[in-house]
């Protein structure tokens, strides 16, 4: 049983296109929008059978729409910077006309949102075609990608593993060959932690940098933000959704220019830490980061280890920050309403909600605040920040995130935040991150590596992950590197 049979290597090389050479061939006429969803389709077809990545599907309207993009190239109307191109939504984040479940049986007979969140009404506005929703664990609370609604997603690389979570199906789907692009929320590493497990490329912006709907995008923790298989692709969609937003009071008014790709480093300061100062790091993280500083400094980048005076504190105050800020609207509010339909993570988060105390917050804001007094000085050193994104390659597929005996090489950890590396950086809110490939471990799973820039520094990060992904050959063309069905 192999999805390679369904499809020629012509096809499946399309498949695995960048949104930009995609795009690129659309305006040229030598590939149409409604040719490649063609190609798409028999491939979700083929494969999301075996990965679960998918929720609600719009096969039929998106090849209605892909005609007309056809027909808009083809009378030279076609102007928005994603004409045709075919994306994928998590199912957490309001498309217009669709339902939203949040991974949740509560919500499987809610009626069609109103209006678009801020990211997606920009994409559709600039030509995007909606193929399809992306799984997510209930409520988006964990790093797992399982619910009752609609059953376990799995990592294309290995199956015995997860995708990663929130943004689980996201990751596994680009994986996947689905689409060139996927969208994602992040408010403790929702985007990194699959792009890391999936080996794609994920980015968390400055908050507010992306407009967000409410009520998440007053949640400073909160981001919404591209998934892809390169660089380039993250930026493309940056450029379309970036921007003040009316109905986003958070949402910041100046504009950044990314830079042209380049692999040229000479002179970036970039400092690494492989821990944070206590994460326990399995030994091919490990080794797949260090390799990855090797391409930084091959590439003329100054790169120096650096001692980061973290603790678990950090763990407890993101999650006391979740605990009354987000957990405290959903989980306990649908515990009260209907808890036989919800998950076992999520009845166990809102227990654990019911028993936060009322200073957790303030308390919280003390540690941020110590967190940064560390990383903003640091930051005037250094031009970016490297370490993993996760302390192992993936949880198995069965990892269950209450279970209090979870372990890496025999130390017992936080099943939730012991194996995450990312939350951080949501504390460090207007920090943008861009999480790339920097390997793959024996089990065949890819790991991940975090670029982190200074406060609102969007410019400086996209150079070195454009030349990092240069530098060490990506993985998005190369058909020996991905998943194999």
């Amino acid at each position: 049983m192999t999805s390679d049979k369904a499809l020629t290597e012509d096809e499946l090389r399309l498949c695995y296109l960048p949104a930009t050479e995609v795009m690129a061939a659309f305006r040229a006429g030598s590939l149409k929008p409604s040719a490649l969803l063609d190609v798409l389709l028999r491939r979700i077809e083929a494969v999301n059978p075996l990965i679960n990545a998918l929720t609600d599907t719009y096969f039929e309207e998106a090849k209605t729409k892909a005609l007309a993009a056809d027909q808009a190239y083809a009378d030279g109307s076609a102007t928005g910077a994603m004409e045709g191109l075919p994306i994928l939504v998590k199912d957490a984040q309001r498309v217009q006309g669709q339902r939203t479940t949040f991974g949740s049986l509560l919500h499987m007979d809610d009626g069609p949102e109103a209006m678009s969140d801020p990211m997606v009404e920009r994409m559709l506005a600039a030509g995007a075609i909606i193929i399809a929703r992306t799984t997510t664990p209930e409520y988006c609370i964990s790093g797992v990608c399982r619910t009752r609604a609609w059953g376990n997603t799995l990592n294309p690389f290995n199956r015995d593993f997860g995708p990663g979570g929130s943004s689980g199906g996201s990751g596994a789907a680009l994986a996947a060959g689905f689409a060139p692009i996927a969208t994602g929320t992040d408010i403790g590493g929702s985007i990194r932690i699959p792009a890391s497990c999936c080996g794609v490329v994920g980015y968390k912006a400055p908050h507010g940098r992306f407009p967000d709907g409410p009520p998440a995008n007053f949640d400073r923790y909160n981001h919404c933000g591209p998934l892809a298989r390169t660089v380039g692709d993250v930026a493309l969609v940056h450029d379309v959704i970036a921007g003040p937003h009316p109905r986003d009071h958070d949402s910041l008014r100046d504009v950044v220019e990314l830079p042209a790709p380049s692999s040229d480093l000479t002179g970036l300061r970039v400092a690494y830490s492989i821990d944070l100062g206590y994460r326990h790091i399995d030994p091919e993280v490990r080794a797949n980061t260090l390799a990855s500083l090797d391409v930084f400094r091959a590439l003329g980048a100054e790169v120096e280890e650096v001692a980061v005076p973290w603790s678990k504190a950090c763990d407890d105050a993101a999650m006391a920050w979740y605990n009354t800020m987000h957990y405290l609207r959903q989980c306990v509010w649908a515990a009260d309403r209907a808890p036989e339909k919800l998950c076992d993570y999520t009845l166990f988060t809102a227990d654990f909600v019911r028993n936060a105390a009322m200073d957790d917050v303030s308390k919280s804001w003390d540690v941020q605040h110590e967190m940064y007094q560390f990383f903003g000085a640091l930051m005037e050193e250094y031009d970016v920040f490297v370490c993993p994104t996760l302390a192992i390659p993936a949880v198995t597929a069965d990892h269950d995130p209450t279970d209090t005996s979870f372990s890496i090489d025999g130390q017992t950890l936080d099943p939730e935040y012991g194996w995450v590396l990312a939350h951080h950086f949501n504390m460090l809110h207007h920090c943008p991150v861009m999480a790339v490939p920097s390997g793959r471990a024996s089990n065949g799973v890819p790991t991940g590596l975090q670029i982190v820039g200074r406060t609102f520094d969007d410019a400086t990060v996209y150079r070195a992950a454009f030349a990092f992904e240069a530098g060490s050959g990506g993985w998005v063309n190369a058909l020996d590197k991905r998943p194999q069905f």
